[in-house]
């Protein structure tokens, strides 16, 4: 193998700063842990703090631990004084499934405010840092509920359709100056937020055969997509939408 070659599928990323938000658990934790031993220095943020003791317990050289509340401005601001930021996983996020007619104002606002105006406030303070070095890859958590319509999930359908745009046109303002911009798109996958809906069997057994795969995904599928798209392999792709879900979509 040519040393071009090796440089080519190289997804170490050393020396690399990388922040990842709602990593306590499910997805932001599988990501944490697959980018410390990837080699980069992981800054995981959660509201909780001993989900993130715990974490860092499992890294002890490679996590940074912050609590901090992803919808505050102080949280904005920390972000904004470091000095340098290579990565951000923009993942904390939330589902409330309801009937369309049934959903109330404080569900709705709450959601939201999370996944989208708190996702947008993020990702403006990372790419303030990165702007400043002309380079980095930022990556939004979607969803395939950005790509379709599902009963019961109206206001997340439209948070996660809200995401998908929001990053496009990101890629195209941020590209010129160096910084890549791409969402990922999960099925669902067994988390604590998932739990509760995947312990019916019925609706676990309509998403395993809603997927042609036939079977619901796991947070390290999702943490090996965000390595891929966080790494120099991924040079050349931005305002992409990368779906892990098992050809739910496609379908």
């Amino acid at each position: 193998m040519t040393d071009a070659t090796t440089q080519l599928w190289d997804l170490r990323l050393n020396d690399k700063t990388v922040l990842i938000s709602g990593a306590g658990r499910g997805i932001g934790r599988a990501c944490a842990a697959a980018f410390a031993e990837a080699g980069a220095h992981v800054i995981a943020v959660a509201r909780t703090e001993s989900d993130l003791e715990s974490l860092s317990t499992e890294h002890p050289k490679a996590i940074d631990i912050w609590v901090n509340d992803v919808t505050e401005d102080p949280f904005y601001k920390r972000i904004e004084a470091l000095e340098k930021l290579d990565v951000l996983i923009n993942n904390a996020g939330t589902n409330r499934p309801q009937p369309f007619v049934d959903v109330d104002a404080e569900s709705l606002g709450s959601v939201l405010d999370l996944n989208v105006r708190a996702m947008f406030q993020v990702a403006q303070s990372a790419a303030r840092v990165m702007l400043r070095n002309e380079s980095g890859s930022i990556i939004n958590m979607s969803s395939q509920m950005g790509h379709i319509g599902s009963p019961n999930r109206s206001v997340y359908c439209m948070t996660k359709h809200a995401v998908e745009g929001l990053t496009k046109a990101m890629a195209v303002e941020l590209a010129p100056r160096g910084v890549r911009v791409n969402a990922l798109a999960p099925t669902f996958i067994e988390t604590p937020m998932t739990r509760s809906m995947l312990d019916d069997p019925d609706f676990k057994e309509f998403v395993q055969r809603m997927i042609p795969l036939g079977k619901v995904g796991q947070p390290n599928d999702v943490a090996a997509a965000a390595l891929y798209l966080a790494s120099d392999v991924s040079a050349m792709v931005t305002g992409h939408s990368l779906r892990i879900d098992g050809g739910w979509t496609a379908a």
